[in-house]
């Protein structure tokens, strides 16, 4: 499993809604890019959904992580996200809807169990 940068790409079940990360930590890089870090991909915000109508709610944002951090590696205590990270978004239906990794940000690094 990659560990993710910055540069990862996340999005909405919807497939075109886009997660904008903030990494937490600023000193653990991957070719000059930040890795991402426990609570970096929950309560970001969710730009693009086009799950968009009269009794429809886009998804504006992500919710706490269900899975994809890492057991083995952490940064300043914290773990280590992974391509496998996924939680629930703000979107209709409630507590339907995911956003999941569609790129890692980075090929270099990986966590091998």
């Amino acid at each position: 499993m990659k560990l993710l940068s910055e540069d990862a790409r996340l999005i909405c079940a919807h497939q075109l809604g886009g997660v904008g990360l903030a990494p937490l930590q600023d000193f653990v890089r991957v070719a000059g890019r930040r890795l991402l870090v426990e609570h970096d991909p929950e309560a970001r915000p969710i730009s693009g959904c086009p799950n968009v109508g009269a009794t429809i709610k886009p998804c504006t944002a992500t919710l706490k992580a269900t899975s994809g951090y890492s057991e083995l590696i952490r940064i300043a205590g914290r773990r280590a996200c992974l391509d496998t990270v996924t939680g629930l978004t703000d979107g209709t239906p409630p507590g339907m809807v995911k956003y999941t990794v569609r790129l890692p940000g980075q090929d270099l690094l990986e966590e091998r169990a």
